[in-house]
Formats: C-alpha cells, structure tokens, sequence
C-alpha cells in the first residue's frame, strides 16, 4: 500500500530528524512506544483529536458506560487531550487511555489484538487510513460529530479519489450541520450512510456552579469586588489584541488570560507582560498552596489544565479566542453555559452554525478588533443577560448525544 511505503520514508527522516531534535522524539516516543497491553474484554474505541473532541464526547462515553457496554479505549493525539482525559476519567477503571499511535499499522494492531472491538467511533473528522481499514475489518466504524470546514474540504478534494474507497469502511456518518453532510458525500460517503443529527457539544456535561460556589471562587481569588475578564483559549498573535483593548479597561477590570496551549506562558510574560502589567502565573500560586490574587495584580496567566471552565462561570466578561486571528474558533458553548454572553472575532470556520444561532439570537457579540473588544464590554455593561434566550438555545439543540448512541447501537 503507497501510503504505508511512504509512512515507512516519513520514519526515516524523523528518526533522523529527532536525533537533534529532543521535542520530537519525546512526542513520537509517547505515542510509538507505549504499553498496548490492554485488560481483555468488550470495548468501544473513541478517537480523539485533541482536548475539545475530548470534552465534547464525554457525553457519548459515558452514555455508553450507563447503558451497561464493558469498557471504553479513549485515544487523543495531544498532551492537553491526554490530560483532560485524565482528569475526566481517573477514576474509572471502564475508561483506558492511550495516546493515537499515529496511525502506526502495528501499533493499531496490537491494540485490537488485545480488545474485542465492539465500534470505533471517530469524533469529529479524524481520517486515519490505517485505523479506518484494521477496525473495519472487525466491527462497525462510525464518524460522530462530523465536520467538514472550509479550509479542510478543499484539502480533502484534492484526494477523494481515495477518499472513496476508505469511505466505504465507514458504516455510519453522524455530521453536525447539512452543509457537513453534503460536504462529506461530495467527498465519497455512501449517501445512504449518512445522516444529519446536530451537534454534541450542546450535550457537553460541564461543572455547575451555585452562587455560593461562585462566591467563594471568588473569596479564595481575592475578587470579590473586582469585575472579571477572561480572555479564554488565546491563540499566538492574539493576546495582543486582548491586550490592546484591556489598556481601555483595566481600570474597570481584572483581566485572566488562558492561552490553548499552556507551552506558549513564557513567551506571553517575556514578550507582552513583563515591564508593562503587575501579573501573577496560576501554576506559581498552585505551587505556594495561596490562591490569592495580588490587590495590585492586572493579569494573572492561567498555565493549568482544566481551569477555564470555572473562572467563565466567576467572569463578568468572556471572550472565545481562535476568533481574532486565522484558526476558526473554539467553544462559544462553553461560556454560554454559565449565562455569559460570548465575544469572539470574526474568524468562525470552526464554529460557523453556532456562531450564526449567537448572532441571531443576540446573545453574544462579533467584533473586529480590539476597539470592538471594547465596546462589546460596554455593551456587556448596559444590557440586561438574556438568560432565557440563552436557555432556549440550548433547549431547542440537546439530544444529539441520545440520537448518535441510538444509531451506533443500531448497527452493531
């Protein structure tokens, strides 16, 4: 098989290249040289990409474990995926974690060696020859969650030549919008595989927080009569627009930056804070045991895993990073959840059927720049929350996490 002869050239040169390159080695090494020896029995095996498909197919997974199935293989590409999983699941021993081996032919195969695979449930869009055609060849592959992006469909034209064939091991297309799914059978899937069924991340199960809850959050930070900004999963490039719209409102506001990627805090302190803001690293106060956010304190860059979620719901002000520069997005959901009106810029390719329900609804805010930042926070300030429209939307897109582990069900 060419793609296989070619993986076998792309070894080679990363083992050449890691000779130098310790970062990569590390990577390769996690996800190729684990322990695959799984405990024997039944399993549904949830692939992953990264932290979002994680939190987004909890629902899924532990809807599965509810209804009496054995265990569940849980694999994500990413460090952040592999900790997050890790603190969902820790504590049952159903749920096993592995990194994806990189689509590597014998790794894949020695974990379904090990397992009797009862499904394989892609999230999202992770095409993965090798994975697609093994877990064919001994139960039903099923795409959940599918999504097809502007960006992703003009790469995958280039290729459904062999799109087709592969598509053809894949039982069941569970695609988010209409648009995903006409995209997906342009692409090769069998039309009558595939089906539109809404969005799981609507049944995403986050932390509730009471008002006493969010009190005392507030009590442990120090903020009890300070107004909150959080600016939450920021990308490179654009904490400083975050930043240039805080100059206007720190002395209203205490600002929390949380970067996607916790390996970037170094460079946001060195390059944008240090000498222009009193700012306090998360991961250096967790170390003291003093969750005690400085009275001078502006900013306090969030270095933690598993965080944001409670500091949107203690928020007066949330903005959805992805947006202001050219990465398409992340979960305007989450935010909304805890009754706090999104801001988010205008790159949406990731969230575009959300982000249009947002709009419509008027219950979050599109801007262009830091200046829109600005005045969206004073919008923020004279309007009343819509709570019930917010209420509504999630009402009117719930169960799709029902409807996709009914058709999975169906076709084993």
């Amino acid at each position: 098989m060419i793609y296989n002869l070619l993986r076998i050239l792309l070894y080679v040169v990363i083992s050449v290249v890691s000779i130098f390159n310790k970062k990569i080695r590390t990577f390769v090494d996690k996800r190729l040289f684990q322990d695959y020896d799984l405990r024997r029995g039944k399993y549904f095996w949830v692939h992953c990409a990264s932290v979002g498909e994680v939190n987004l197919s909890e629902s899924l997974v532990r809807k599965l474990l509810a209804k009496g199935h054995e265990r569940v293989l849980v694999t994500m590409m990413t460090e952040t995926g592999m900790a997050t999983a890790r603190a969902k699941y820790e504590k049952d021993d159903r749920v096993h974690l592995l990194y994806f081996p990189l689509d590597d032919l014998s790794a894949i195969r020695k974990i379904l060696k090990n397992i009797s695979l009862q499904s394989l449930i892609i999230v999202e869009t992770e095409i993965w020859p090798n994975l697609i055609r093994e877990a064919a060849k001994r139960s039903k592959v099923c795409m959940v969650n599918g999504r097809i992006s502007d960006k992703s469909f003009g790469s995958y034209k280039r290729f459904d030549f062999y799109l087709k064939g592969l598509f053809k091991r894949i039982e069941l297309f569970l695609m988010q919008t209409e648009e995903d799914s006409r995209r997906i059978i342009e692409l090769g899937a069998p039309e009558e595989r595939v089906e539109n069924i809404g969005n799981l991340k609507f049944d995403i199960e986050l932390e509730d927080f009471s008002p006493s809850d969010i009190e005392d959050i507030k009590r442990e930070l120090k903020l009890e009569n300070r107004r909150v900004i959080v600016a939450g999963s920021t990308r490179d490039d654009e904490e400083e627009y975050v930043l240039e719209a805080y100059e206007e409102l720190k002395s209203d506001y205490f600002l929390f930056l949380v970067p996607r990627h916790i390996e970037r805090t170094e460079d946001i302190c060195t390059r944008l804070l240090d000498g222009n803001y009193r700012y306090q690293r998360w991961s250096e106060m967790a170390a003291e045991g003093r969750m005690e956010i400085g009275e001078d304190t502006q900013i306090v860059v969030v270095d933690a895993i598993g965080v944001l979620r409670k500091l949107y719901a203690i928020s007066h002000v949330a903005y959805v990073g992805g947006t202001l520069v050219n990465v398409g997005g992340h979960s305007l959901l989450e935010p909304l959840y805890y009754r706090k009106p999104p801001i988010f810029g205008g790159y949406l390719q990731n969230v575009k059927e959300i982000s249009r329900e947002v709009i419509k609804r008027k219950i979050g805010y599109k801007i262009d720049g830091s200046m829109g930042f600005v005045d969206a926070v004073r919008s923020l300030e004279r309007d009343d929350v819509k709570t019930k429209d917010i209420d509504d939307f999630f009402e009117e897109n719930r169960r799709s996490t029902e409807k996709a582990y009914e058709r999975i069900i169906d076709i084993i």
